[in-house]
């Protein structure tokens, strides 16, 4: 089964668990999503097998959120909260493994240890 890590390589928490795939003998195919951007169809797959809803994908804390004045209690469509990530993909958590039809954010990175 093929492993996909969506990653970013200045994030810490993506660097670690990168690393811990690799001493699980895991290659995963890397996904630099903050350079090559997601497609609503991909990023409404990943919140589909991390099952959750997109605003739980956002990261509030970062300044584009707060420029934009972004809230998880904001009243937004799902469609819309997919669409803010895919214009902002600096607000999606991170990382995120895919592993089949399952996904796992690595905070901490031994979270995606579950689904491996």
């Amino acid at each position: 089964m093929s492993i996909t890590i969506f990653h970013n390589p200045g994030c810490s928490k993506s660097q670690q668990t990168l690393e811990l795939l690799n001493e699980k003998g895991i290659d995963p195919e890397i996904v630099l999503y903050l350079e090559s951007t997601l497609s609503m169809q991909q990023l409404n797959s990943v919140v589909d097998k991390l099952g959750i809803e997109p605003q739980k994908l956002v990261r509030y804390k970062e300044s584009t959120a707060k420029e934009l004045n972004l809230s998880e209690t904001d009243e937004r469509s799902a469609a819309e909260w997919v669409d803010i990530m895919i214009e902002n993909p600096i607000l999606i958590e991170r990382p995120i493994v895919i592993s089949g039809d399952r996904a796992a954010i690595g905070r901490p990175p031994e979270n995606v240890l579950e689904i491996i």
